[in-house]
């Protein structure tokens, strides 16, 4: 079944390395996979969602059922590259990991389907059914790529899911939501010797805030697997002078969402909150400009089970199935999915991504591609 060799399948991983797709220009990685597919006799389309900003959708395989798999272009900040072994965007082996911004998170993942993908075409598999490669741009901020394809319909037809993030031997099956809310306060700027003349932004900011930790963090609402939902206030600006009334102030708070206080009953909470202070003459307004729902399906799917079985033998031991702390595309993808959706996060990578020294294991990297090989035939043969 091999078309590449292992140097081959390394050399399109640092190809990807290479394209600088720092939270923007996912359109130079979408058209290197382009190339590569359509060299071996794989159609895709390129899908824009902005400008230098393009989702990439390709499939082997014909009629159902359809499973979807899928990994972002995206790659986070480097930081300060002086702490960096080795350039963050040269892959570089090292005592047999490979080292670069994305070999964790997510390119390698992402190799690894693209890579399965021409090998399994060129076995003429899957013979039963269809693979739908879902490559992603904005993931790591805002995921507006995988909204875009929810908008076009792309998740119609799907019966099953694999997101390639990096997970190594653990399967995961559910994780939080996440929302970024944003409280700006309008006040009137005053002598502080005068306060009575003015309007303090940051005090119905504080009345908010406390409020909200109060409700957020004393919840009796819980999840078997996920915990308890987490409200923070990550950053508040205010004032410009310690003897004048600030004229304006703003909050920043992430919060991880459960089904059972999900990202409506937090807009919900909220919205009263504000209104309150609204109602007492403050002028504050509410901008959720990150809005991820929780995701839960089974844990013991048939996708779920079957990636177990075929990963054991390359671990080494048998494979857990855990929640995921992070959030993940399918907060869009698996929109209108209910409950009892096939899906799983499973690719190669491990806990370094957006680190200094991101790495992949490089022999885990070339076992992902080999078990995908296995796995994603044998789920549509199921």
């Amino acid at each position: 079944m091999a078309v590449f060799s292992d140097e081959q399948k390394v050399q399109i991983l640092s190809d990807l390395v290479a394209i600088n797709s720092v939270n923007d220009n996912e359109i130079a990685v979408a058209t290197y996979l382009q190339q590569l597919l359509a060299e071996h006799d794989i159609s895709a389309k390129l899908l824009p969602v902005a400008e230098r900003r393009t989702n990439l959708v390709a499939e082997i395989g014909t009629g159902h059922p359809v499973l979807a798999v899928s990994g972002h272009m995206d790659v986070v900040s480097p930081g300060d590259v002086s702490q960096w072994q080795s350039d963050p965007f040269t892959l570089t082996e090292r005592d047999g990991q490979l080292y670069g911004r994305g070999a964790a998170d997510m390119k390698s993942g992402l190799a690894a389907l693209v890579i399965s993908l021409i090998e399994l075409h060129a076995a003429g598999q899957p013979q039963h059914g269809m693979i739908r490669l879902m490559a992603t741009i904005a993931e790591e901020v805002g995921e507006t790529g995988s909204r875009a394809f929810y908008d076009q319909g792309a998740m119609n037809d799907v019966d099953a899911l694999l997101i390639g993030e990096p997970t190594g031997y653990n399967l995961f099956s559910a994780h939080k939501g996440s929302m970024d809310v944003r409280l700006t306060s309008q006040g009137q700027a005053a002598h502080s010797s005068m306060p009575e003349l003015g309007a303090n932004a940051i005090d119905p900011l504080l009345a908010i805030l406390t409020q909200a930790n109060q409700v957020f963090r004393h919840t009796d609402k819980e999840n078997v697997l996920l915990g308890k939902l987490a409200f923070n206030t990550t950053i508040f600006n205010g004032g410009n002078q310690v003897n004048s009334i600030p004229e304006l102030a703003t909050a920043e708070m992430n919060v991880r969402t459960i089904p059972e206080f999900d990202n409506a009953a937090v807009r919900a909470t909220l919205t009263q909150l504000v209104a309150q202070q609204s109602q007492a003459g403050a002028q504050v307004s509410m901008d959720i400009y990150m809005d991820q729902w929780p995701v839960q399906e089974p844990q013991d799917n048939p996708l779920s089970n079957l990636a177990a079985k075929l990963g054991e033998p390359f671990a080494g031991q048998p494979i857990p199935k855990l929640p995921l702390p992070a959030v993940t595309d399918a907060s869009n993808l698996l929109k209108d999915k209910g409950h009892q959706f096939p899906f799983i996060v499973f690719g190669p990578g491990n806990q370094t991504a957006h680190q200094v020294d991101e790495h992949v294991d490089r022999q885990m990297f070339l076992d992902f591609i080999m078990l995908y090989q296995q796995l994603l035939p044998g789920y549509l043969n199921l």
